[in-house]
């Protein structure tokens, strides 16, 4: 009899046990990460990406991301999960989308925005996908007046050079470029010839160097070469944590351009 009811205790217990994760949001972008931990409770988000966990990835304070689950955005990971849905990005490996879509995971893919106007629509796909488009409405109205206050509209457009990390500077097309431009900046890469974002040494402008060049705060041979090479030319610091990410992160990023360009 105590043996039996023991087994039947242990029976009934495995079948109360729930199952390990299900429902809630993945994110593998950090990007969506931004915009998530602004829009839901942190109750819906299943895990983020470990990109978000990284000081040198994130756009959000690590503070916050270390609250949450993070993945490497492996298949096994995610699926682990159970999730409701799945954010990633449109370079997601076809091996692991195939995976998500053979454990019948409902996805959601975005690609890399090129300007404002299309990192405020991401902005809305995603807060609609996850159930909370006033979250999205509230982070596109602050981006529109951030848009509205540091935007200069006269005087000269000094040239600059943004460096994304170490010798990759941003070149046309792209959402800094905008930035640069709507603050009062001319993005002196075509200067250089380069017309998308690439390699730029500091050799490269030593004879022709623009008027600020812009970088990121994290130590590296291109900037210390720049400073020698380029004494009298101003070397402003960028943080790492508004280079990568559009969104919520636009607002503080043309703050501190417009500040470096009042500081010229």
């Amino acid at each position: 009899m105590r043996r039996g009811a023991i087994l039947l205790v242990l029976l009934l217990g495995g079948c109360a046990s729930p199952p390990s994760g299900g429902g809630g949001i993945v994110s593998t972008n950090p990007c969506v990460d931004a915009v998530l931990v602004r829009i839901l409770p942190a109750s819906r988000i299943a895990a983020i990406s470990h990109y978000s966990q990284d000081p040198s990835a994130t756009s959000i304070p690590l503070d916050v991301a270390r609250r949450f689950r993070a993945t490497a955005g492996t298949a096994e990971e995610v699926i682990a999960l159970h999730p409701d849905l799945v954010i990633a990005s449109t370079y997601t490996p076809p091996a692991t989308q195939a995976a998500y879509a053979r454990a019948g995971l409902k996805t959601l893919l975005l690609g890399i925005p090129d300007s404002i106007a299309e990192s405020q629509a991401q902005v809305t796909q995603i807060a609609d996908a996850v159930g909370a488009p006033a979250g999205g409405m509230r982070i596109n109205a602050e981006i529109d007046r951030a848009v509205t206050r540091w935007s200069r509209k006269t005087g000269p457009s000094p040239s600059a050079l943004l460096y994304i990390s170490g010798d990759l500077a941003t070149g046309g097309s792209t959402l800094l470029n905008e930035m640069m431009t709507r603050v009062g900046f001319r993005n002196a890469a075509a200067t250089y010839g380069l017309s998308h974002t690439g390699t730029l040494s500091a050799e490269t402008i030593v004879t022709r160097p623009p008027a600020v060049v812009i970088a990121s705060e994290r130590a590296s041979r291109g900037i210390a070469l720049r400073h020698r090479l380029l004494p009298r030319t101003p070397q402003a610091v960028f943080p790492r944590v508004l280079i990568n990410c559009g969104g919520p992160t636009i607002p503080p990023a043309l703050e501190r351009l417009a500040f470096i360009r009042a500081g010229l």
